[in-house]
C-alpha cells in the first residue's frame, strides 16, 4: 500500500432511574460501564522500540505492528521491521513491558519464493482470548501457530497481500504453510488486498479476522472474517465485513483496520485502528455480545497526541495483555512527515506510570 495513502454500541453513561417501589421511590444504580476495562488513558511518553538504525539491518528504517504475549516466564512482542525494501518479522523479549531486548528475524523473505521474496509480516500467533488473562500462547497438536500476511511487491505494502499461517516449536524458527486467502476469491470489499490476520480460537473454531481494501485509489478499508476447524479449510463469514467503515467526519471514514478480538465477562471486544478525513489514525473499539456482531463505542480509547510527540500523526494498530493489575495497550506510533517520519512502537496502559 502506498504510503501517502495509508499512514497519510455500547458505551453507558452513568445515570440513575426512578423506579416505583411498593412504599415509596428508590434510585436505582446504572449499570457498570462497559468500556472501563478496555480503556488504556495513561500514555507511556517515549517510544518502547525503534528503528534500529543499523545499515543492512531488517529494522534499519522502521518498526511497525506489535503483537504481545507471555511464554516461558516472559514477555515477548513480534513486530515488522522495514528496511527500505519490504516487511521482515522480529521477535524481542522483556522483563516489564518496557524495556525490550531484540532476539533477531523469525520470519525472513525469500526471494526464490514468488509469496514472500520481498515481504512476510506476522501479525498474530495463537495466545489466550480473555482480556485479563496472562496472555500465555496456545499451542495446536504441540506447536505454535502464527498467522502472517504478504505483499507481492518491494516497497511498503505494495500490492495485494494474502494470508496464511506458519508453524513453530521454539518461537524462533517457523515452517510456513501454504496461503489461505487470497482478495481475488472474496467479496468486494477485500478485493484490492488483504492485510493484518488476527488469530483466536473459540471452542473448536478458528476465526481469523483481517482487514481488506477495495480496488482502486482512493480505497477504504473495512475488517471481515473467515472461520476453520482444521486450519486448512477457510470459509468467510457471511456477515463480512463485520466492522465496516463510519460516515463522513468519523475517526473511521476511510479505514476501519487491524482487528484485536478478545472476550470479557460475556462480551467480545475488538480493538482496531481508524484513519479519518482528517488524516489521522488512531486506535477505536467495538464490542458485541457474540465474536461475529460487534456495536462501536463512540470514542477513541488511543488518541493522536500533541505537535512534537511521538505520535503526533499515528496512534494506531494496537495489541493488548493484562499485567499486574493494568491493560496495557501497545500500538505503533508515528511522528513527523513521511517520507522523513519516525515510526516505531508505543504502550499506553489503564493506570498511571
Amino acid at each position: 500500500m502506498g504510503e501517502i495513502s495509508r499512514r497519510d454500541f455500547l458505551a453507558t453513561n452513568a445515570a440513575l432511574c426512578g423506579a416505583a417501589m411498593a412504599g415509596g421511590t428508590r434510585a436505582v444504580a446504572a449499570p457498570a460501564d462497559p468500556v472501563a476495562a478496555f480503556r488504556t488513558p495513561y500514555k507511556y511518553p517515549r517510544l518502547i522500540l525503534a528503528g534500529s538504525g543499523q545499515a543492512g539491518s531488517f529494522d534499519e528504517k522502521a518498526v511497525d505492528c506489535p503483537f504481545v504475549f507471555r511464554a516461558n516466564g516472559k514477555f515477548y512482542l513480534t513486530y515488522v521491521g522495514f528496511d527500505g525494501h519490504g516487511y521482515q518479522t522480529g521477535l524481542c523479549e522483556s522483563d516489564d513491558l518496557l524495556h525490550w531486548r531484540r532476539k533477531g528475524v523469525i520470519l525472513a523473505r525469500d526471494p526464490a519464493d514468488p509469496v514472500t521474496r520481498h515481504n512476510i509480516a506476522c501479525a498474530s500467533i495463537l495466545r489466550e482470548n480473555e482480556l485479563t488473562s496472562p496472555g500465555r500462547l496456545v499451542k495446536v497438536d504441540g506447536r505454535y501457530v502464527a498467522a502472517w500476511h504478504a505483499y507481492p511487491s518491494a516497497g511498503y505494502e505494495e500490492g495485494p497481500a494474502v494470508i496464511g499461517l506458519a508453524w513453530s516449536d521454539d518461537l524462533m524458527h517457523w515452517q510456513r504453510g501454504p496461503v489461505i486467502l487470497r482478495a481475488e476469491d472474496g467479496a468486494e470489499w477485500e478485493r484490492g488486498g488483504l492485510y493484518k490476520p488476527y488469530l483466536v480460537r473459540i471452542g473448536g473454531v478458528y476465526h481469523l479476522y483481517y482487514n481488506a481494501k477495495t480496488a482502486g485509489t482512493p480505497w477504504k478499508e473495512q475488517t471481515g472474517l473467515a472461520t476453520s476447524t482444521d486450519l486448512k479449510t477457510w470459509t468467510r463469514h457471511p456477515a463480512s465485513p463485520l466492522l465496516r467503515n463510519g460516515p463522513a467526519g468519523s475517526p473511521d471514514f476511510r479505514f476501519a483496520s487491524d482487528p484485536v478480538v478478545v472476550s470479557h465477562r460475556g462480551r467480545w471486544g475488538m480493538f482496531y485502528f481508524g484513519l479519518g478525513q482528517d488524516g489521522f489514525a488512531r486506535d477505536l473499539l467495538a464490542i458485541g455480545r457474540t465474536p461475529t456482531a460487534f456495536t462501536k463505542v463512540p470514542e477513541i480509547l488511543v488518541d493522536v497526541g500533541a505537535p512534537g510527540t511521538i505520535d503526533e500523526k499515528f496512534a494506531h494498530k494496537p495489541s493488548v495483555i493484562w499485567h499486574d493489575g493494568a491493560l496495557y495497550h501497545f500500538y505503533c506510533a508515528v511522528s513527523g512527515k513521511w517520507p522523513n517520519d519516525v515510526r516505531g512502537l508505543a504502550v499506553a496502559r489503564s493506570t498511571p506510570w
